[in-house]
């Protein structure tokens, strides 16, 4: 006789786990592993609940996570008017915006195309993050069927209100396979900025998008490599997880005052501990990324942002 479901569970108990190898070796190795075995199933959710339902209208803008025909993860931003993404039912998050056609995103999307979301509002410090598959795609937009869903603490997210609406967004789109001197400064000059990652496991795709900040200047450059700190968060490790399991990231940096953006594609590496870890302040461990893509799109966003304040989390950490 075979085993019963419930006895290959009890057998595996990573079976009903949310955690892919990739993030349960980085929650191992910070000691975490136990609570996040326990912590998982109650917090990621196969569904958007109401509080998540009513807080995308509510946004001009999200982030997006793709993967391209090469297996290049790209981040990107979408706009539109507050209500551009809404939630017809608790399964499906419809989006009425599409990338520009110069976003390497573009392509990217097709039907069931795995996708990662980050629902941000830089004024409120809310955010939270969904992954799933593309349901529909039609030229004014596109459907997302829920895979998983969870929220987000507000940490060093810098208090950023939309202060302008330009006329209309540049479409130009500058591409090289390595880092210029205008990209370190930007790079340098940055206190925010939003990764892609992405893993295949068990013949199913899950992307991934996140949020990252500091104070200005939290991630080095050294010619094509950035190094970036990982500060404390809640001990998810969606990000590092998928770098452990798939080493490829896609990077978005955005200049907030004038709209230019920069999207950064290549290989990482993971440094968990040593004597690098102590150059950042607040750094428990770090990640680098040797970009191997450059796409800069000047003006490509229609808003613009004022800057508020830091978070007084961002302000302790960063490098020495």
């Amino acid at each position: 006789m075979g085993l019963s479901k419930l006895e290959v569970i009890a057998m595996n108990p990573n079976e009903q786990s949310p955690w892919h190898a990739g993030e349960r070796q980085i929650q191992a190795s910070a000691g975490a592993a136990e609570r996040m075995a326990v912590i998982g199933p109650k917090v990621i959710r196969d569904h958007l609940p109401e509080q998540h339902r009513d807080f995308y209208p509510l946004l001009p803008y999200l982030i997006l996570g793709v993967v391209d025909e090469h297996g290049i993860p790209w981040a990107t931003m979408l706009e539109g008017a507050p209500g551009f993404a809404h939630s017809p039912d608790p399964h499906t998050l419809q989006i009425d915006s599409l990338p520009s056609a110069s976003d390497p995103a573009r392509a990217a999307l097709h039907s069931d195309a795995a996708v990662g979301l980050l629902g941000i509002d830089l004024n409120t410090r809310r955010r939270n993050r969904m992954n799933g598959r593309i349901g529909a795609l039609d030229h004014d937009g596109f459907s997302v069927n829920v895979v998983h869903t969870f929220g987000n603490c507000p940490k060093y997210i810098q208090l950023r209100p939309v202060d302008s609406i330009a006329r209309k967004p540049g479409c130009m789109a500058e591409h090289a396979n390595h880092l210029d001197d205008a990209a370190r400064v930007m790079i340098r000059n940055a206190d925010t900025f939003f990764v892609a990652s992405y893993v295949d496991a068990d013949g199913e795709r899950s992307v991934d998008v996140s949020h990252r900040g500091g104070n200005t200047g939290f991630v080095r450059v050294e010619g094509n490599v950035l190094t970036i700190p990982d500060f404390a968060g809640n001990l998810f490790f969606n990000t590092l997880g998928n770098l452990a399991a798939n080493p490829v990231a896609g990077l978005l940096f955005i200049d907030f005052a004038s709209g230019d953006v920069m999207q950064l594609a290549g290989r990482t590496s993971l440094i968990l501990g040593g004597p690098e870890v102590d150059e950042f302040d607040g750094a428990q461990r770090l990640w680098t990324v040797t970009v191997e893509h450059v796409i800069r799109r000047p003006a490509a966003l229609a808003l613009r942002w004022r800057f508020a304040e830091f978070s007084p989390f961002s302000l302790a950490m960063g490098r020495r």
